[in-house]
């Protein structure tokens, strides 16, 4: 995110907004901006649904991929299927792997769809990576193909392929975009019915070390064109703890990281929650960075979450496996329905990275206009309004905002917005990441289970 409201660098997306805002069809979501979910009160727009159990593992069908158990079930690799060839299109380097598939049962969604994002928490030891496929079935009975929603890998060393989403993807009926599915024209009344997900597991050939999969998920939705929302109730004030970081301190650093700090909204946000948490990086971890730069974590978070095809930071999956990728954290990508959802998770100590678009004049005391921004709510005051630690600050000090409830709520959840030229185009809706203890309490338990996360 930048300070002044930018146009998205894919001329086929901005294609693709415009044509549905002239067709009355759902705008595709993308990694900084996207449509979001219902309000309080009504049919919840959103359905998630996650495997994480030995259970959950056992129930999938296998190809040398085998379900462990203990305090945090998953699945590994076994005895691999075979061995496949990959090219590196960001290295160009190709070379063989070893591999191993886990293919989800059939899940029957809740709400029939018109868009799905996936996300998964994983341990990929250098040498080791993940694919995650989804295919699913339309409301006419036809299917979809099987789509990639990500490669994935932790590090990015020598022995690792460079994380990445995977453009060009359609069937003439729905499309990905970075991270999301989405029907190209919901006007006609075409939804995703269910949808399977499919985990390969690579591994470097001879050697023994494997991905390990915990948690791997899906949230689909059918939220409805708006440029407004019904305005919530003040329910409960309060605010968390959690480490202010200020993204804009980073300019200039890094380039090859989407342009540096300033466009590192998505990671700093992600970081600050990672450290709220307990998660620290090590002095080791942190020696690439230069010394003279403050906040290497935040450095260290955007290298670890840039996804080299979107050549950007904001690929949501990624930012919550990153989360998981430290001890005793999980991360999910869904949708929250109003601010009452945020305010139940607040109350039970959990911070949420919601995803907002909106002119300067649109949220008071922002000073900036965004086509896309994330940013991490850790509370309310009094009267309801929004704390939140915006990391489009121009110092930590800075990093603790108070937004005004009606604004913050209308921004983050409509669908539909006018950017500074008067055109429609897609608005935030909902989208948050949610990261949390790989064990919540049961307080913790039951918030997530009211906004559908389990």
């Amino acid at each position: 995110m930048s300070r002044v409201e930018q146009p998205s660098r894919r001329a086929l997306l901005a294609a693709a907004v415009a044509a549905a805002a002239v067709s009355g069809g759902a705008i595709p979501a993308v990694a900084h901006a996207a449509p979001g979910a219902g309000t309080g009160g009504a049919r919840r727009p959103v359905d998630y649904h996650a495997w994480t159990t030995y259970g959950d593992w056992r129930r999938g069908s296998a190809r040398g991929a085998r379900p462990v158990a203990g305090a945090r079930p998953g699945v590994v690799i076994g005895t691999p299927a075979g061995t496949t060839d990959y090219t590196d299109p960001h290295t160009g380097t190709t070379a063989a792997w070893e591999y191993a598939t886990w293919t989800s049962p059939v899940h029957r969604l809740t709400v029939p769809a018109t868009e799905v994002i996936a996300s998964w928490n994983a341990h990929t030891p250098g040498g080791t990576w993940i694919q995650v496929d989804l295919k699913g079935t339309y409301s006419d009975g036809t299917d979809t193909p099987w789509y990639v929603m990500g490669r994935w890998a932790a590090g990015d060393g020598e022995r690792d392929i460079r994380r990445t989403s995977v453009d060009d993807q359609s069937d003439g009926r729905s499309s990905i975009w970075t991270d999301t599915f989405s029907v190209d024209d919901a006007s006609t009344g075409l939804r995703l019915v269910s949808y399977r997900l499919r985990l390969t597991l690579h591994r470097r050939p001879g050697t023994r070390g494997t991905p390990t999969v915990w948690r791997l998920g899906a949230m689909g939705s059918d939220v409805p064109d708006r440029f407004t929302v019904p305005a919530s109730t003040p329910r409960h004030a309060g605010e968390l703890r959690v480490p202010r970081y200020s993204q804009e301190i980073h300019k200039g650093q890094y380039p090859e990281y989407d342009n540096g700090g300033e466009a590192w909204c998505s990671p700093t946000s992600s970081q600050m929650i990672v450290e709220y948490w307990g998660g620290r990086l090590t002095e080791e971890q942190l020696a690439w960075v230069d010394p003279s730069y403050a906040d290497p974590q935040v450095c260290h978070a955007a290298r670890y979450t840039y996804d080299h095809q979107y050549a950007g930071c904001g690929n949501w999956p990624f930012n919550a496996a990153y989360a998981a990728t430290f001890d005793g954290l999980q991360g999910v990508v869904t949708r929250l329905g109003s601010l009452t959802d945020l305010e139940t998770l607040i109350a039970a100590g959990i911070p949420a990275i919601t995803s907002q678009s909106f002119l300067e004049e649109e949220l008071t005391g922002a000073g900036y206009g965004t086509s896309g921004h994330l940013m991490t709510v850790i509370g309310f005051t009094a009267d309801g309004d929004v704390i939140a630690n915006d990391p489009a600050s121009d110092d930590n000090g800075a990093v603790r905002r108070v937004y005004r409830r009606r604004e913050w709520e209308n921004i983050w959840l409509r669908t539909k917005r006018y950017n500074a030229s008067g055109k429609v185009v897609s608005g935030t809706g909902g989208v948050c990441y949610l990261y949390f203890p790989a064990r919540p309490s049961p307080r913790q338990r039951k918030a997530l289970e009211a906004v559908g996360v389990r």
